[in-house]
């Protein structure tokens, strides 16, 4: 009777034994498969990062350069579009904030490329083009909702970027050209909003579905009273001014 008990003692023991240890390897596996694995955190940044004499240059630098580019390829002839066919000097002034920011921005973008030699594109992208072609379709009051709907939109996911590159650049130039994006991208988004016809309702449906929903729900804050109403177009404030080519004229040099 003794000897079938501590039998059977010593099997749960073992299985005791058993379940600890595959417990401890299931725990130790997420850290061992995913610590200094190819692919992730540190590993992927310095893979992808080169030396410059301005300090390191990540593939998001380089990719923030290249959408600097993009953006005036494309904002530009828009801006120039709207200050044309704009039906209101609100739209009007829009078109003139953009063409004005984006020769700011590349002539700044095509200096910091050569110095960091970056690659830049000499077109927009297919998606930038299908914008310029709505753009192109529509008149009148219509031309100056999808005006500012469209650009705004663009300046909106264009405005993540650069904040993230801002605070976690090593590289000096690349440093510089975010603050001056950074200058330029708000001063669009204002004079765009001013116009009266950004939909913010279809900005924050389209960051929603955009973006995974929080682990824990918070509590919703209170709505509106009413339904506002539709936008009336604006005059932007006087006053409003890009900053100067030349605040960032000793950004060129070496540290």
């Amino acid at each position: 009777m003794r000897s079938a008990n501590r039998t059977g003692l010593v099997s749960g023991t073992g299985l005791i034994v058993t379940g600890l240890t595959a417990t401890l390897l299931a725990l130790a596996f997420p850290i061992w498969s995913y610590e200094d694995r190819a692919g992730t955190g540190v590993n992927t940044l310095n893979a992808e990062t080169v030396s410059t004499q301005f300090g390191p240059l990540s593939e998001l630098d380089r990719e923030f350069i290249t959408k600097v580019r993009l953006a005036g390829l494309w904002e530009l002839p828009a801006g120039q579009q709207a200050e044309e066919r704009g039906t209101t000097q609100a739209v009007r002034t829009a078109g003139e904030h953009l063409v004005d920011g984006h020769r700011f921005l590349d002539s700044r973008v095509l200096t910091v490329a050569a110095q960091l030699g970056v690659k830049l594109p000499s077109q927009p992208t297919e998606q930038q083009s299908e914008w310029l072609a709505t753009l192109d379709a529509a008149k009148g009051v219509d031309y100056d909702r999808k005006f500012a709907n469209i650009v705004r939109a663009a300046h909106g996911k264009v405005f993540t970027l650069v904040a993230e590159v801002r605070a976690s650049t090593r590289n000096s130039l690349v440093r510089d050209l975010a603050e001056d994006a950074n200058t330029t991208v708000l001063d669009h988004m204002k004079v765009l909003e001013a116009t009266g016809y950004v939909d913010f309702d279809a900005l924050a449906e389209t960051a929603a579905t955009a973006t995974p929903p929080p682990i824990t729900a918070s509590p919703a804050l209170p709505g509106p009273a009413q339904t506002p109403g539709s936008p009336i177009p604006v005059t932007p404030s006087t006053g409003y001014t890009l900053p100067p080519a030349a605040s960032r004229a000793d950004s060129s040099s070496p540290p």
